[in-house]
């Protein structure tokens, strides 16, 4: 294989399409490959890895670094995954297996990790120096990048805020719904896209997606609005927990939500009134790079001083 230049491999492990890229010098995408995901079968996912790895290489006729996103954490106390809803991955060494068949270290890092690191390298949170992603979709992630760097944290669990309960609960927010982690309350269970259709069920009886509830406030539908108030506000109190801890530089929400553009307009100045400050200016921001944050996260994972080691195999 001829050494073509230093190429960046990311590869984002999702529940059904893994996608991998290999991004140059220069930043760019020189090439992207997608394949369907296995499930249920933790050495299926392994060569599926492997080969798709191989094939983005053979594009480029180039060898890279490699980082892989995945739906979980290593821990650091036995080195194996956890907290993965790809079930069949915990409880496994994927890093280590993924190493010894590439020949070279392989990062891993949580998917919701891999988009912040992404929007603060060259999304848009790109220059700012703390950055706290969360993604707003069927679940709720979040993830935090300092200086360019995924911070994971002592125990790997830094940025899962979503699986805090939602502070400073009102009317029947408080004990709330029973999240699938098996506590009540998480924040997960009221700003996921999934969290927004079961609150508009409980209320109208209407069973709509968020998509649908969002584009119902644009028609001027009262209860689609009323829903999505209580929505925003269960935001801005879940938002403001984070910049009472972090004081962030940028927040940049990703997932399907975040497609919605009143976010941004109403969320923010909810969030001065639950801050410990006489005013904040919360700098919430949409991503810039879509579905495409995890893959690139999960390649720059490796950084600009350590691809020597990267490549030293």
């Amino acid at each position: 294989m001829v050494e073509t230049g230093r190429f960046r491999i990311g590869v984002d492990l999702g529940g059904t399409k893994t996608e991998a890229v290999a991004i140059g010098a220069d930043g760019e995408i020189a090439a992207r490959q997608r394949v369907d995901s296995p499930r249920d079968d933790y050495q299926a996912t392994v060569r599926n890895l492997t080969d798709l790895v191989k094939s983005v290489e053979a594009e480029i006729n180039a060898r890279g670094s490699v980082g892989v996103a995945i739906p979980g954490a290593v821990s650091p106390a036995t080195g194996l995954v956890k907290n993965a809803n790809s079930t069949w991955l915990i409880g496994h060494a994927l890093d280590v297996d993924l190493s010894a068949i590439l020949d070279r270290p392989v990062r891993l890092a949580n998917d919701a990790n891999c988009f912040a690191l992404s929007e603060a390298v060259d999304g848009a949170a790109a220059g700012a120096n703390v950055v706290f992603g969360v993604i707003v979709g069927t679940g709720t992630g979040g993830g935090l990048a300092i200086n360019g760097r995924v911070i994971g944290g002592a125990n790997a669990i830094a940025g899962e805020w979503g699986h805090n309960p939602l502070p400073w609960p009102e009317g029947d927010e408080w004990p709330g719904a029973q999240c699938y982690c098996g506590k009540m309350s998480c924040i997960e269970t009221f700003i996921s896209g999934t969290g927004l259709a079961r609150d508009h069920l409980a209320i109208t009886g209407q069973d709509l997606s968020a998509e649908d509830i969002a584009a119902n406030t644009l028609a001027g539908d009262p209860l689609a609005e009323a829903s999505f108030q209580r929505y925003e506000r269960r935001m801005a109190k879940a938002m403001a927990s984070v910049v009472n801890v972090l004081d962030p530089d940028v927040i940049v929400l990703g997932g399907g939500v975040s497609n919605v553009e009143r976010i941004y307009q109403n969320v923010p100045p909810l969030i001065n009134e639950f801050t410990f400050s006489d005013e904040v200016k919360p700098n919430l921001r949409r991503n810039v790079h879509g579905d495409s944050s995890g893959v690139r996260g999960a390649a720059w994972l490796w950084h600009d001083d350590e691809m020597s080691m990267a490549l030293s195999n």
